[in-house]
């Protein structure tokens, strides 16, 4: 059987307008984060999916910058420019966070956070009750006791990150190598619940695709790491989130089914959801974050 060479895109990679700062953690572990918008805006920390990066930012970059905000974009540890982060749990996320809020100066912040950034986002919150003063989640991930069966690939992704992680990161560098060499849509495609090369507009595709594409650029560990965390309970105490934490969710989300975050939303005590109706999970991003930050005018 002959196998047809993928041909790369044609489409023109995207360029990162934000300023990328590093900040040293403990022992020889840095982390990165990129800012967008205004540089002296309010700071609103952006938390990407799983996998992902902080060039994710560069889709709101515009929206940031006409309302005021700094958004301040995270690799989380083991993607993009951030060191691994070996042994890393759910709970100990406020120590990322924590670091670029005192990286950038500031006593207190908002975090929107998107899909599987929503687990990291909410362990800081219920650790920084101080430093945290609103919480945005967009489609985002929720734990295993609300969730109820997950997707497919998914599933075989967490428990391949459980028991055979070197594969699992060799997938990951076999996805890295194919986004490259095919349309954006083979990245798209896996947020959206239609034709993603007709419902994603040509920018915001080429985006996703760079922030894919940086997620795996120098470590497939923190994808895998982050995978194996879907498979157990978060050790994150809802009771100890004290700030207003608001969830806003797609009802043609087939990544992470409404129906879970409706369950996330009865046990957290200061979640209130808004329902994008007929929206997917890559569409949830694109309108609820400009919606968002809008509200910082």
């Amino acid at each position: 059987m002959t196998m047809q060479r993928a041909e790369p895109s044609r489409r023109p990679v995207t360029r990162d307008s934000g300023r990328t700062a590093t900040v040293s953690l403990s022992g020889s572990q840095t982390l990165a984060y990129t800012t967008y918008g205004a540089a002296d805006g309010t700071p609103v920390l952006f938390l990407h999916g799983t996998p992902g990066s902080r060039r994710l930012g560069t889709l709101f970059d515009a929206v940031a910058r006409s309302n005021g905000v700094r958004l301040l974009a995270v690799d989380r540890p083991g993607y993009g420019r951030s060191t691994p982060r070996p042994g890393r749990s759910v709970g100990d996320a406020d120590r990322f966070v924590a670091a670029v809020v005192d990286d950038v100066g500031v006593d207190t912040a908002s975090v929107v956070a998107f899909s599987g950034g929503a687990p990291y986002a909410l362990a800081s919150a219920a650790a920084l009750p101080g430093r945290i003063d609103r919480l945005d989640i967009v489609a985002g991930a929720t734990p295993p006791r609300v969730t109820g069966d997950r997707p497919v690939v998914q599933r075989l992704a967490g428990g391949m990150a459980t028991t055979t992680p070197r594969l699992l990161r060799g997938a990951f560098r076999a996805q890295a190598w194919l986004a490259r060499r095919r349309d954006p849509s083979f990245v798209t495609s896996q947020y959206t619940a239609g034709d993603a090369s007709e419902t994603v507009p040509e920018q915001a595709a080429a985006v996703v695709r760079e922030d894919f594409l940086e997620a795996f650029a120098r470590y497939r560990s923190g994808a895998v790491t982050e995978f194996r965390h879907t498979m157990s309970e978060w050790d994150v105490d809802f009771g100890e989130i004290e700030t207003e934490v608001r969830l806003w969710h797609g009802t043609a989300d087939t990544n992470v089914p409404i129906a879970a975050v409706r369950r996330l939303e009865s046990i957290l005590p200061t979640a209130h959801l808004r329902v994008l109706d007929g929206a997917d999970h890559l569409q949830t991003l694109l309108d609820a974050v400009p919606q968002i930050l809008e509200d910082y005018r």
